[in-house]
C-alpha cells in the first residue's frame, strides 16, 4: 500500500461481507484508504468491489481466531508504513443451540477466540501506536445482545457483553487523550450471521432484519461524532436496549429464549 498524505487509513476486520463490508464502503466513500481483513474467500470479491470507490484498498486474508493470525495482521499493518487512523473491530461469529446438549464446544471456543480474544489482542497492539501519536479512533461492533442473557446463544451474548464492557472501559481510560472509542450496537441485521450460526429456524433468524448499510452508516457517524455508543437499526432495537436497563435479567432471558430457541420461527 503506497503511503498517502491526503487520505486516512481505516483497518476493518470481518470486512468480507455484512456490516464489516458496509463499514468499509462507508469509510471509502468518506475519503479513507482501507486495509480489510477476513478469513473467507469472499474477501477477494469485497476487495475488487471496494476498489471501484477510488480508495486505495488492500486485503489480507487471515484467521483472527488464532493468536498467530492477529500477530500476522498487525505485522501487515506495520508493513504499510502508515498510522492507523481508525480501527474497526468487527470480526465475529455466532453459535445457536442449547449449550448443554446441542452446541459443539470447539465452535464455542473458536467464537470466544474470535469475538473476545482477537478483539482484545488486536486492540492492545494498535491502541499502543495510537497513544504514542495521541490520535485515532476505535469502533467496536458490539450488539444489543450484550444487554441480555442469551438462552440458545449463551456464549455469543456473553462474548458481546464482554466487548461492550471492554469498549466502554477503554473509552473511559482514554477520555483525556486524542483517541475516541465508540460501540456499535446493532440488532438482527440482514447478513450471513444467522445462516452461519444455524439459526434460520428461529424467530429472530427468520424475522425482519435491519439493512447492514444503514447500520454501518450509523456506526460511522457515531464514531466521527465521538459518541460513546449507538444502537443501530430499527426503533425497536433502541426500545429494547432502553427497556433492558429496568427489566430483570430473568425476564430478559425468557424473551430471548422466545426469539432464539430452535424451531421458534413463526409460520
Amino acid at each position: 500500500m503506497e503511503a498517502s498524505h491526503e487520505r486516512s487509513l481505516a483497518v476493518i476486520t470481518g470486512a468480507s461481507s455484512g456490516i464489516g463490508y458496509e463499514l468499509a464502503k462507508v469509510f471509502a466513500e468518506e475519503g479513507f484508504d482501507l486495509l480489510i481483513a477476513a478469513e473467507d474467500g469472499e474477501l477477494t470479491t469485497a476487495l475488487e468491489q471496494l476498489k471501484e470507490s477510488g480508495a486505495n484498498v488492500e486485503a489480507h486474508r487471515v484467521d483472527l481466531a488464532t493468536e498467530a493470525g492477529v500477530i500476522e495482521l498487525y505485522s501487515h499493518i506495520q508493513g504499510t508504513g502508515r498510522p492507523v487512523d481508525v480501527l474497526a473491530l468487527n470480526a465475529g461469529i455466532g453459535a445457536g443451540g442449547a449449550f448443554a446438549t446441542e452446541t459443539v464446544l470447539a465452535d464455542e471456543l473458536k467464537l470466544i477466540d474470535l469475538n473476545v480474544r482477537s478483539t482484545v489482542h488486536l486492540c492492545k497492539l494498535v491502541v499502543a501506536d495510537m497513544v504514542e501519536r495521541d490520535e485515532g479512533r476505535i469502533l467496536f461492533t458490539s450488539s444489543i445482545a450484550s444487554t441480555m442473557p442469551g438462552p440458545f446463544q449463551a456464549v455469543y451474548n456473553a462474548s458481546k457483553s464482554f466487548v461492550q464492557s471492554f469498549a466502554l472501559a477503554i473509552r473511559n481510560e482514554l477520555k483525556d487523550t486524542g483517541i475516541s472509542v465508540t460501540s456499535l450496537m446493532p440488532g438482527a441485521t440482514e447478513t450471513e450471521f444467522f445462516e452461519r450460526a444455524e439459526m434460520e429456524d428461529t424467530e429472530v433468524g427468520a424475522g425482519e432484519k435491519d439493512d447492514p448499510a444503514e447500520v454501518a452508516r450509523q456506526g460511522f457517524d457515531a464514531l466521527m461524532a465521538d459518541k460513546e455508543r449507538v444502537v443501530a437499526g430499527a426503533f425497536k432495537n433502541k426500545a429494547q436496549v432502553a427497556a433492558s436497563r429496568v427489566l430483570p435479567d430473568s425476564f430478559k432471558a425468557e424473551k430471548h429464549r422466545e426469539m432464539a430457541e430452535p424451531g421458534s420461527a413463526k409460520d
